[in-house]
């Protein structure tokens, strides 16, 4: 037994409340090391004639990586209290695992050196917005989604899609836009939009805020913003606004002051400034974001900036009514600050969900006491190196995902915000080099994975992109440009998840099957006493699979094309086409 491997710590992604009766305990091991794993548990102060009262639970292995076994259990301590270790056994010894290391037996005398969850406290449990997890995103760039108020076109707008994206042209789009795409948006199933900076900005991106209390004049006035707010409630459809709070633009009012005043700047504080007098050439002499002297960084750890950035927080939640906040470089802000940010939106509108842009691991923001979820890229990135790029075969593939389905607590996953693209990278259709049967495995992935689904605009009707600019496109508005199959693929995509429950954001995902032979994965989706399984050929060629369950007598359904079979024998063998796939439920 490679005792080195064994790993648990509470408080984390390894031992959490669920909710407020529920602890789920987490173990991992060497592959293929342990035979099976028991919890022993009780409560700290139940004793017997100075004996620990204990009982054990069996734990499931629900995963396997290239290096290690996962274990769980789900326990509802009597008392809302736990002291527990696990009892590990292997074909050649049994042994116990605790706080202090390993023992022969299961220690039951006094100071007995378990782990320890002191007390489940309803206020310590991850809460996100419960109707996060049945909502798909779909996220615009205002400037190049509709152009619906032509009046208020930037002077140097051109006309729209007439040319490619830059780094500097304009072609008009605002809220109107939106407002009268609405519709399109219902079609779709879309229930959240998610929208790139609306404040007032020089760049066509609004990445540069000039001023966080207004709205830019290209998209439209304040008032036009509540109808557009009131427009997407009555259809179903959630509002989440995009805040920079690392960094503002360089016209931002207080910085051009320091520019100004230099020492004297009443805001000169407000900024990390190193000397005075302040200089952008060759390079800045403040901090900002990257190196780029247009966006100088915020001291949110400033009273007076604080104060400023938590009322934009408040204002535009209290005055308009949104639903989420999307935090850009929100892991380069400090953690109080962001602990005070969630104190105050959550006071005004306790649903509010706080959506932070990290590319990495970021359990330090997922303690519940700051951010609801964030942009997993991850998760979404091991999908793309395997169906989109083939830089990846399928066993890694499962080991990835697996690897990041367990990197948070279950009721964070449920939440976490997973896209395929976004107007930071290339389009998923240019990084799949046009091939479309990758599209629909890449969407069916995505809709059928944990977590809070998110479609960049025009993705669903195949639009191409390189990187940034060439992502930012118009969108296509001539049906007979866009590619209406796509559309009502991820259409039926999105009623699925909405409709079943296994395929949607209840079902338990468990890889089954990675080939790298054949470069196949299967994974089911398990609700209650129903399993849908996903069968995936990433390879050139047609192959013939095994599906690895008993389905003699069951009836089965083919989800994507409503056919029903029942089968006759125990073993069934799939034919999947080159880059094919099916969703069959039983």
């Amino acid at each position: 037994m490679t005792r080195e491997a064994i790993y648990h710590r509470p408080k984390n992604n390894f031992a959490y409340a669920y909710d407020t009766k529920t602890l789920h305990i987490r173990l991992r091991t060497k592959k293929n090391d342990i035979e099976n794993v028991t919890l022993i548990h009780g409560d700290p102060y139940i004793w017997k004639e100075g004996v620990w009262q204990y009982e054990t639970s069996t734990m499931n292995k629900i995963a396997t990586t290239e290096l290690f076994d996962y274990w769980f259990v789900a326990i509802q301590p009597d008392f809302r209290r736990l002291r527990y270790g696990f009892e590990l056994r292997s074909n050649e010894e049994v042994i116990v695992y605790t706080e202090k290391g390993f023992f022969d037996e299961i220690i039951t005398k006094v100071n007995a050196p378990y782990f320890c969850f002191p007390y489940l406290n309803a206020e310590d449990v991850f809460n996100p917005p419960a109707w996060v997890r049945d909502t798909v995103w779909y996220q615009i760039f205002p400037e190049r989604f509709g152009n619906g108020d032509p009046s208020i076109d930037p002077k140097s707008a051109l006309p729209w899609g007439s040319e490619e994206p830059t780094p500097t042209n304009f072609f008009g789009g605002d809220f109107e836009g939106v407002i009268q795409n609405i519709d399109y948006l219902v079609q779709l199933g879309i229930t959240g939009i998610y929208f790139t900076p609306i404040f007032k900005a020089t760049t066509n991106h609004k990445y540069d805020t000039v001023d966080y209390m207004e709205i830019d004049p290209q998209f439209g006035d304040k008032e036009t913003f509540k109808r557009l707010v009131q427009v997407c409630h009555e259809n179903g459809i959630k509002v989440m606004l995009d805040a920079v709070f690392n960094h503002s633009g360089f016209y931002f009012a207080q910085f051009q002051d320091v520019l100004e005043r230099g020492a004297s700047s009443k805001y000169k504080d407000w900024f990390y400034i190193w000397d005075s007098p302040v200089q952008t050439e060759p390079v800045p002499n403040y901090d900002t974001f990257a190196f780029t002297y247009m966006m100088p960084k915020l001291n949110t750890s400033h009273p007076e900036v604080r104060e400023y950035l938590l009322e934009v927080g408040r204002y535009w939640v209290r005055e308009f009514d949104i639903d989420g906040w999307r935090l850009d470089v929100a892991n380069e802000v400090g953690h109080d600050f962001w602990r005070a940010f969630r104190k105050e939106v959550k006071a005004i509108k306790s649903d509010v969900y706080i959506l932070g842009e990290i590319w990495h691991d970021s359990m330090p923001w997922l303690q519940g006491d700051q951010f609801d979820a964030v942009m997993n890229y991850p998760y979404s990135n091991a999908a793309i190196q395997f169906f989109a790029q083939d830089i990846i075969q399928a066993e890694e593939f499962a080991n990835k995902a697996t690897e990041t389905l367990l990197m948070y607590p279950e009721n964070a996953t449920e939440v976490a915000f997973n896209l395929l693209g976004s107007h930071d990278t290339p389009r998923i259709l240019t990084v799949c080099k046009d091939n479309k049967e990758k599209i629909k495995q890449l969407f069916t992935f995505l809709f059928s994975s944990p977590g809070t689904p998110c479609i960049y605009y025009g993705d669903e009707i195949s639009m191409s992109g390189e990187m940034d600019p060439g992502c930012r496109k118009c969108m296509i508005w001539d049906e007979e440009e866009q590619d209406k199959d796509m559309f009502h693929f991820v259409a039926q995509l999105i009623r699925l998840r909405k409709e079943n429950s296994a395929f949607g954001n209840y079902g338990t995902f468990q890889f089954v099957t990675a080939s790298n032979e054949t470069n196949h994965v299967m994974y089911t989706k398990t609700f209650e006493e129903q399993t849908v399984l996903f069968a995936f050929n990433n390879s050139d060629k047609e192959i013939t699979v095994d599906v690895p369950f008993n389905l003699k007598g069951k009836k089965i359904t083919n989800l994507l094309t409503g056919e029903e079979v029942s089968y006759g024998v125990e073993h069934v063998d799939l034919v999947l086409a080159a880059h094919g796939f099916v969703v069959l439920e039983f």
